[in-house]
């Protein structure tokens, strides 16, 4: 018989299981690598690869539809929800389908290996080797297995065979089966899996009911028997084994006879098998398997919920439906039609499984092996894919059936228990005596369902669901031993988190005096203490230390740990939870127990306090209308969060006549301030000028004005300039600017020579429109999400470190990398929002690398303001106007057509490069939070290659203010010129002094048309420097721009060319004090 291939080899069929080949990503393939491993590369213009609507000519366009068009058509509207979907799905059934040149390979095989085995010497038949009792004390298996052997050992020198090597069957370790694969360059088409079966009626049903018992206890132990009398315990999944090799033949009759001929039905499970490929459920021992969906779909057929003439994608549809609605861990099902009083009740076998679902025999459990965390997690899955499928969303044939939903990226924390050996403890601990014998000694799957169920107890309201994946057990050799049960990896437990109940630092059990409260202190131990609460009741509870939102979420290991310890023998050591490794990287230089977001909390409530001030106000011509943020502190993405700062007199020449500090030289250089951004709009009044510069005039006044009251009125030490005002208050700097509503309509009032005056949009009057309208009512809505998803803060700040780690930061707005990271909570289909921020980060590096940013929008549904129909409609009007459109284009409600927060960048080749580290970096980092030994260092991904730039630009640590906040934190830095004893200040801390940017400004204005400039603004000490690819090709000689070049004679003719070695001396001759060294990588270029 055929079955699965290991991993890579899989059989492409609609009853076998199909291999997922997913489409190459753009930029990501070898090629796309290739071609973007430098950012010099240049990419192919914007217009190039765009999809273009068909042109038809008119006779075309209006002629008569044929019969055959209205037939298809009318086909799609019932059996399909859209034409796209149909061809989507018809395509992706051509992809996991087996060509008719293939099946002919495949069955000149089988018939090869069926000649084979017919042919092996001294092969007795099924009945000389089998006896009556047989099925007792596992010696079937054993008779099966030396079978299997003798069979291998004459198979393995037939030289027909590239591969002859065993594997276990599901993962079951008393069913081993043997795998022969061909010679040659067939060897990774095929697989063929021989499975000895006994004849169908060889064993006696009545034995192998769910209720018997086929392991005694005396020759499981290896004692005597005890004839004390007492009843030996049943033994379900033992006997389901021996059943399923029984019934083996006649299930694959029934398949054969119910989809044979129904293309639909076959289509349908097809499906269904990707889908489950896609969410890894159909993974080692105990999976959703292909067989099972197939049966499952044999069932609905019987019971008329399918019918025959249903598409492959209706098929599909009716089978989420059922799992999405109907519990099989309460209310089992069975294809059985007979009404004979001698086969089992379903109660029988719910008392025995977890899952059920029988045979038409009536006696056999098809998910006898199928967990009820897996089956939970099939239902969760439908219930998602239901949801997508019935938004009829444009891309959710591409979310349901083509997206990835590893482990690690589908679930909030993961975590491993490592060595497998230690459940061997927790069986005994848990007195699974029974559930060993019962599984042959196999103490993960004994183990596995007391320790879902506790860990489900325990977790409680903080537990969306629970997950496990056993890693599938390796073949062997016919010449090795078997693995054993401790050598096949780790099991990992993905915990999926209900953000309302994590951040709970309480659990709160029953009063002192109510019976279960003996339970409640059974079941937490130590951790359970009586506790008077305000309502005057003394309660049993635990309280969990936590102080920080990290702490918070990092409550389900200390609750994991502290179960598995007390009720499993499971030591600290064994659990390797990955739930925060990564909150390292966002973590302020003082602050490891926390990433951020109470500081942020702090400022947001300045801010509030400052608000608050303002719109109380007395003596302004004109009052306050609304305060608003622009700023994102005020957003909580920030991502270091800025904390109360008191200078130090010390590292300042005061200057008095400003009430002002200047850095003095022979200091390093002082903490870095950057002042949060807060847009105040006044009332309306026809007092206004109307003429752009009065406007400024007026607006410079009113910014004066307010400084004066605000020190006036409330003592705080201000700033006023021409265009904002610096206010200090509680250790915080607010830029505060006046903004007038009709500002940006006068800046686009053009006047002709005829005195006509119309509107028309000019670069100040966007900037002044995005800055004082866009960007407050973006950070609003960014804060309300914040409210709603407490990971988002997280999620977005490890995003901008992670893209400005790359050297990249300054091509990305801060608004732009927050709406991405925004997209993934509003927008988490096929997944459901992040719950930490570690899963929601690898997501980022997900949506970077795999979205297509040529020919899509980002649509970020801010507030769900956009309709289907609009946002249709918004697809429509990027791809007429594409190529005016920026190469990154991102929509929100407030910004629909012209993606403002990507004007001025990324560059196609920035954009490229970021979707190449993206794509490299997620499987990177998935790989290392999968380790079972643990992660090793996370921060690797964050690291940015070098390698890539021309130029390395190195500086000195003295003068780079946020120096700690570097991916490698150094040990030791510089003292930064802050006091540590919070207290008033009276002047103005130093605001926005960062020498490092100020250096790249000069670089960039110097040598901008010659190279590009990279830099990482938290902390960097290398600027990356990259010649232009035109920079060096030689240029007519003009006296006018001769800077940085030096002529030369080429071919009788004065031409320029860039004379490297003072450019480099110019690099260092600017940056003096700052520059450390200038490194010239001359292998990477010539002149």
């Amino acid at each position: 018989m055929i079955g699965p291939a290991p991993a890579g080899e899989q059989l492409c069929g609609a009853i076998g299981e199909p291999e997922m080949m997913e489409p190459a990503l753009e930029g990501t393939g070898k090629e796309g690598k290739k071609a973007s491993s430098r950012k010099r590369t240049l990419a192919e213009p914007p217009a190039k690869g765009l999809l273009q609507p068909v042109k038809l000519s008119r006779a075309e366009l209006y002629k008569e539809p044929t019969n055959e068009e209205l037939n298809h058509l009318r086909e799609t509207e019932i059996l399909f929800h859209s034409s796209l979907l149909r061809l989507q799905v018809e395509e992706l059934l051509k992809e996991v389908r087996l060509s008719e040149k293939k099946k002919d390979r495949i069955d000149a095989f089988l018939r090869e290996v069926n000649q084979r085995v017919v042919r092996v010497p001294s092969v007795p038949e099924t009945e000389e080797i089998l006896q009556d009792k047989d099925g007792l004390n596992q010696r079937y298996f054993r008779k099966r297995a030396l079978y299997l052997a003798h069979l291998a050992h004459h198979l393995a020198q037939d030289p027909l065979f590239g591969s002859v090597c065993f594997s276990y069957t599901n993962g079951c370790h008393l069913k081993p089966s043997l795998l022969l694969r061909p010679r040659g360059k067939d060897e990774r088409l095929v697989t063929v899996r021989l499975h000895p079966c006994p004849p169908p009626d060889f064993f006696r049903p009545c034995r192998l009911l769910p209720t018997k018992n086929n392991v005694r206890s005396a020759w499981y132990r290896g004692q005597s028997p005890a004839g004390d009398g007492s009843p030996e315990p049943p033994t379900p999944h033992y006997n389901t084994w021996v059943l399923q090799d029984t019934a083996l033949e006649s299930h694959l009759q029934l398949l054969s006879t119910m989809l044979g001929s129904a293309q639909g039905l076959k289509d349908g499970v097809a499906l269904l098998k990707v889908w489950l490929r896609q969410r890894e459920l159909d993974k080692g021992q105990g999976g959703f398997t292909g067989f099972l969906v197939s049966m499952l779909v044999v069932f609905l057929v019987s019971t008329h919920k399918i019918h025959t003439t249903m598409s492959g994608y209706q098929v599909l549809r009716s089978v989420l439906q059922f799992l999405a609605t109907t519990d099989l861990t309460v209310n089992g099902i069975s294809l059985c039609l007979s009404s004979d009083p001698s086969l089992p009740a379903l109660a029988d076998f719910h008392q025995a499984f977890s899952v059920v679902f029988l045979d038409s025999s009536g006696r056999l459990n098809l998910c006898a092996d199928v967990t009820a965390s897996t089956y939970h997690q099939v239902q969760y899955e439908a219930r998602l894919s239901m949801t997508l499928l019935d938004s009829r969303a444009d891309d959710g044939f591409q979310l349901l059936l083509m997206t990835p939903k590893p482990m690690i990226r589908a679930f909030d924390h993961v975590l491993h228990l490592h060595p497998l050996s230690r459940l061997q403890a927790a069986c005994h601990r848990l007195k699974l005596w029974p559930e060993l014998q019962d599984n042959g000694g196999d103490y993960v799957s004994a183990a596995l369902g007391p320790l879902t169920t506790l860990l489900e107890q325990g977790l409680g309201t903080r537990l969306k669901l629970l997950a496990h994946s056993r890693p599938p057990v390796p073949e062997w050799g016919i010449s090795q031993d078997p693995p054993k049960h401790k050598d096949s990896g780790s099991l990992t437990l993905g915990l999926l988190l209900r953000p309302e109940g994590l951040t709970s630092v309480l659990e709160l059990g029953p009063e002192a005096d109510q019976p279960e409260a003996a339970k409640f202190r059974q079941f937490w131990g130590f951790r359970s203490e009586l506790r008077r609460f305000q309502d005057g009741a003394i309660r049993e509870a635990v309280v969990w230390e936590a102080a920080s939102m990290s702490q918070k979420r990092l409550i389900p290991h200390q609750v994991v740990t502290h179960l598995l310890a007390l009720h499993t023998d499971i030591p600290e050591t064994c659990v390797h939870y990955v739930g925060g490794p990564l909150d390292a990287l966002i973590q302020g230089l003082k602050q490891t127990s926390s990433t951020g977001e109470e500081a942020l909390a702090v400022a947001v409530c300045c801010y509030d306090d400052l608000s608050r001030l303002l719109w109380g106000l007395e003596g302004l011509p004109l009052t306050v209308s609304a305060v608003q943020g622009a700023h994102p502190v005020l957003r909580y993405t920030e991502v270091f969060p800025p904390t109360p700062v008191r200078p130090a007199s010390s590292f300042y020449e005061p200057l008095q006549e400003r009430s002002s500090l200047l850095p003095r030289l022979d200091k390093p250089c002082p903490a870095y301030v950057e002042p949060m951004t807060v847009v105040c709009h006044l009332e309306g009044s026809g007092q206004w000028p109307q003429d752009a510069e009065a406007v400024q005039r007026v607006r410079a006044a009113f910014q004066l004005r307010l400084a004066e009251l605000l020190t006036q009125q409330h003592g705080l030490q201000c700033r006023a300039t021409a265009t904002h005002t610096d206010v200090l208050k509680d250790g915080f700097v607010f830029r505060i600017r006046i903004a007038y509503q009709r500002e940006p309509q006068i800046l686009k009032e053009v006047q002709s020579p005829e005195g006509m005056i119309s509107l028309r949009d000019t670069p100040a009057s966007l900037r002044l429109e995005r800055d004082t309208r866009q960007l407050p009512l973006l950070t609003s809505a960014l804060h309300g999400l914040q409210q709603q998803h407490p990971a988002f803060s997280g999620v977005a700040r490890l995003a901008k470190r992670w893209v400005r780690a790359q050297l990249l930061g300054e091509d990305f707005t801060d608004e732009s990398l927050d709406l991405v990271a925004a997209a993934l909570f509003l927008h988490p289909e096929p997944f459901t929002p992040p719950s930490s921020p570690q899963v929601g980060f690898l997501r980022f590096l997900y949506l970077v690398s795999t979205f297509d940013w040529k020919n899509n929008p980002l649509i970020v549904n801010l507030n769900n303001e956009l309709t289907v129909e609009e946002q249709v409609e918004i697809r429509s009007g990027f791809l007429a106007a594409r190529t005016q459109l920026p190469v990154m284009v991102i929509v929100t409600p407030q910004d629909r057509k012209h993606s403002v927060w990507t004007q001025d960048g990324p560059s196609a080749q920035i954009l490229q490069q970021l979707v190449v580290l993206a794509a490299e970096a997620l499987p990177m980092l998935e790989k290392q939070l999968m380790d079972p030994r643990g992660p090793g260092d996370i921060r690797t991904v964050f690291r940015p290659p070098l390698d890539i730039y021309d130029v390395l630009i190195r500086l000195s640590p003295r003068h780079i203010p946020r120096h700690r906040q570097a991916v490698d934190s150094p040990a030791a830095s510089f003292c930064r010129g802050l006091l540590s004893q919070p207290g008033p200040s009276s002047l103005m801390p130093v605001l926005g002094y960062d020498p490092p940017q100020l250096y790249l400004m000069q670089l960039r204005e110097a040598f901008g048309d010659l190279a590009l400039f990279f830099y990482d603004q938290h902390g960097g000490e290398v600027i990356g420097v990259l010649w232009k690819p035109t920079s060096f090709q030689p240029q007519p000689f003009k006296a006018s721009s001769t800077k940085g070049r030096m002529v030369m004679s080429r071919g009788g003719e004065l031409v320029m060319v860039p004379n490297v070695e003072a450019i480099l001396e110019d690099f260092a001759v600017l940056g003096e004090g700052l520059v450390q060294t200038v490194e010239a990588r001359s292998e990477r270029w010539t002149v």
